[in-house]
């Protein structure tokens, strides 16, 4: 998964970093809340760690920024020293999926994280065969989508930036997350290519003659793909 991390204590995030990354999650660190704001206004990641008590804006006012502005859908985990009842619920009650109180243990923090992984539809190839989301279902097996029963001619990375889309309805995905998810960190191309696949896929899909689906795109930002019945 590609990670966002807020913590200003430079070891700790730098220990959850190598933890994260030797589980093959990708991580980016900020260590005060306006620059955690000011770069997820300009891109996606598929988890976030919040640290509460950080310089200039707080965990929890982040939290509530991102839920009210920014990603009402990504999951969000509290890894923090705050530890009693109430702020734990205040967390949950703002939006949080999990929360942890520090020091955090190595395995314990992976694991967590693998069961937001897992709940937010990453892994799930290896365990179920079809994803329905009518017209359209995904066979992750043959890799195959299809529309009415009718399977779509697609090239592997046309499917594999289908099922990315799909995992995330409703968020707005940038172009760089796209890029890093479905290409790969290494992969030598550039956002145009981003521009190229989604346009196919949109003639591909038959989204202009299906009235409950937009795939759109949002200016200086990605993509996002919607449900609208």
């Amino acid at each position: 998964m590609r990670i966002i991390i807020l913590e200003d204590d430079r070891d700790q995030a730098d220990l959850l970093v190598a933890w994260l990354e030797e589980a093959g999650h990708q991580c980016t660190i900020y260590h005060d809340g306006t620059s955690f704001v000011r770069a997820y206004t300009q891109d996606s990641y598929d988890l976030v760690l919040l640290d509460w008590m950080v310089p200039n804006t707080s965990g929890m006012e982040v939290l509530k920024h991102l839920r009210s502005q920014l990603d009402a859908l990504v999951p969000v985990v509290f890894i923090t020293q705050k530890d009693s009842e109430d702020d734990i619920v205040e967390a949950l009650e703002n939006g949080a999926d999990d929360y942890m109180t520090k020091p955090v243990r190595h395995m314990e923090t992976i694991a967590r994280v693998n069961a937001i992984a897992r709940r937010a539809g990453f892994g799930e190839e290896n365990t179920a065969k079809y994803y329905s989301h009518d017209p359209y279902v995904i066979d992750t097996q043959l890799r195959q989508v299809s529309r009415s029963g009718e399977v779509i001619d697609m090239t592997s990375k046309e499917y594999e930036l289908t099922v990315f889309l799909f995992k995330n309805l409703g968020r707005v995905i940038s172009r760089g997350h796209l890029l890093e998810m479905v290409w790969g960190t290494s992969a030598q191309v550039n956002t145009r290519t981003i521009d190229t696949h989604v346009s196919r896929l949109r003639t591909k899909l038959g989204f202009d003659d299906e009235p409950n689906w937009k795939l759109t795109s949002v200016y200086r930002h990605g993509y996002r793909l919607e449900n609208i019945s």
